[in-house]
């Protein structure tokens, strides 16, 4: 299950990095894009931010909705897919958190149509944050296996790079502390996922179309470690003008 993945962990960690380098008072009106269960919309809800989710999911909207109810936080979650939404300059923020839908879709046609709403759903000097994977860091560096221990399970990802096309494939398991481990079938490592990478300069490009900048870029949850090719992960504040 989402719920039990090692890095849900993390939600609180990644509220406060994005709430200091945002400068985020508590008052911005908030769009989480590809929400899933709403870990981080309802984080931000509970230090008193409004906040909007949306996924394609059922199962993850009803689950962010049951959870949202027991602290009557002020959160709204709608289940659609995105490219079927449409705000206009209604949110001081946009949110891809974990991904957030960036690249998902079947070709660059339809991905940027999630780049046309987040510039269209922003008021004048609204800001966005994403994280995503580093298309440099495929390039150079895939195929690889990057796992994470949390509390609960061990996650063993493996990467690789389709050149042509720019994208990340993925595929792995998940053993879960408490249980008989067993051996992974080979072709259970089959990539299940294709997601269409970006590097700094394409969303840099793609931002300047829409009226937005980038602000500032980092490979982690960290801001004294600066976005490159070295970090899997990148990290794009970005603001429309």
């Amino acid at each position: 299950m989402i719920f039990k993945i090692s890095w849900v962990e993390h939600t609180k960690d990644e509220i406060d990095f994005i709430v200091d380098i945002m400068e985020l008072s508590g008052t911005e009106r908030i769009l989480d894009l590809a929400c899933g269960f709403g870990r981080h919309a309802i984080e931000f809800a509970k230090r008193g931010f409004s906040v909007v989710g949306v996924d394609i999911t059922p199962e993850y909207i009803k689950e962010a909705r049951r959870i949202s109810s027991f602290g009557k936080l002020n959160t709204e979650f709608i289940c659609a897919d995105l490219r079927n939404i449409s705000f206009e300059n209604e949110f001081d923020v946009v949110l891809n958190m974990a991904d957030g839908a960036i690249g998902y879709l079947e070709n660059d046609e339809e991905n940027l149509k999630i780049f046309d709403l987040i510039a269209n759903s922003l008021k004048k000097n609204g800001k966005h944050f994403m994280n995503i994977c580093n298309a440099e860091h495929a390039e150079m560096h895939f195929p690889k296996r990057n796992w994470d221990i949390g509390e609960k399970e061990l996650s063993l990802p493996e990467f690789h790079w389709d050149k042509k096309n720019r994208r990340m494939l993925y595929g792995g398991w998940s053993i879960k502390f408490g249980e008989i481990a067993k051996k992974p079938r080979i072709d259970e490592l089959a990539a299940d996922s294709s997601i269409r990478l970006y590097s700094i300069n394409e969303i840099e490009n793609i931002f300047r179309s829409r009226q937005m900048i980038i602000k500032d870029t980092f490979g982690n949850f960290d801001k004294y470690v600066p976005a490159s090719h070295k970090e899997m992960q990148l990290l794009v504040y970005s603001q429309k003008k």
